[in-house]
């Protein structure tokens, strides 16, 4: 039976960082080669927590709500620039994802150091695109004048990271969701072609990172509610951003995640993955899905394998909206399912 990586999305949905790292300790232990720390507290809602910056932040204003996604979903404050403000001149404070990250890998060091987590994982630190906090928390007339502030921001959080965790035990992974949904769907876009945002822009993310840490790109459709903001047709924009980062960026690309809904076991979704074309990265499918268990993922394994053999597996996004009581179980499968 082939073995095959458990790629972790980033949120896990308990209490706290400890709490993930013992449970994938426990449960998964070498059959994920990274472990993030699940994103509890405050970032258990991807970039939610981003608007406490731009509501404590004296250069800005409410500027009206965003209309829910999909069901399930939480309505958004946006934010515009007071009148008189300068874009160019407006600075970010910390936002918060670096204190997190070093906060985390001392607990991930402590665990590892006690044989709790096996020699040689990583500690994954997953961070949003720029772009996709600036189009869902500044007005869309403005939020090209404030994206590359923010922009900058971020880049001191990765800084950060990267100078405080030393980089053999590091991954980073960047998730591409708002501007993968709004191609697909025709959403509105305040970035301009969002395609043409993330193919501009990520490789320009992954540069910095050195490579003796893992850099990698998680591919989403959402998931509020538990539930995808759309329902991809299959994965053909997947590959085609896939194909494009990997050939673009300046520095190894080492996994890409990319979702499949829990429906879709068909060879129509599947197909695109011929066309797949990332050299050695890292593929993981984000194939695992709680409500049909080990059959149902085994299922969609069997499916994939006719387009592509080489591939990790996975849930299509966090587990953070999901009942903590399931999600033992969910790993369960994971690590059945991984052989």
């Amino acid at each position: 039976m082939t073995s095959r990586n458990v790629h972790l999305v980033g949120s896990l949905g308990l209490e706290s960082a400890g709490a993930v790292f013992q449970m994938l300790g426990d449960v998964l232990g070498d059959k994920a080669s990274r472990y993030p720390d699940g994103e509890p507290g405050v970032r258990d809602y991807w970039i939610a927590w981003q608007s406490a910056v731009f509501a404590e932040h004296p250069e800005f204003e409410i500027g009206g709500k965003t209309p829910p996604l999909t069901e399930g979903a939480r309505q958004l404050t946006r934010f515009r620039l007071r009148e008189g403000v300068n874009p160019k001149a407006v600075e970010f404070p910390p936002l918060g994802y670096a204190a997190a990250a070093l906060e985390s890998y001392q607990i991930f060091s402590d665990f590892r150091d006690r044989g709790r987590i096996p020699r040689g994982t990583r500690f994954q630190v997953s961070l949003p695109t720029p772009a996709a906090v600036v189009g869902a928390f500044v007005v869309p007339e403005q939020a090209a004048d404030v994206a590359p502030e923010y922009t900058q921001a971020m880049v001191r959080e990765l800084n950060a990271i990267l100078a405080g965790i030393p980089n053999e035990d590091l991954a980073i992974q960047w998730d591409i969701c708002l501007e993968l949904v709004a191609h697909d769907s025709g959403m509105p876009f305040s970035l301009g072609d969002p395609r043409v945002c993330v193919l501009e822009s990520v490789p320009q993310l992954l540069e910095p990172i050195p490579e003796t840490v893992d850099a990698g790109i998680h591919l989403c459709y959402g998931d509020p509610g538990h539930k995808h903001i759309i329902e991809p047709k299959d994965l053909a924009t997947c590959v085609d951003w896939a194909n494009e980062i990997c050939a673009n960026a300046l520095r190894r690309v080492d996994f890409v995640h990319m979702p499949v809904p829990r429906d879709r076991n068909d060879d129509d979704y599947f197909a695109p993955l011929v066309g797949l074309e990332i050299g050695d990265t890292e593929l993981s499918l984000g194939l695992v899905h709680y409500t049909d268990g080990l059959a149902g993922t085994k299922a969609r394994i069997d499916t994939a394998e006719k387009f592509v053999t080489d591939f990790g597996i996975s849930t299509e996004c966090g587990f953070g909206r999901r009942p903590a009581e399931t999600i033992p179980e969910l790993l369960r499968i994971h690590a059945e399912a991984a052989g």
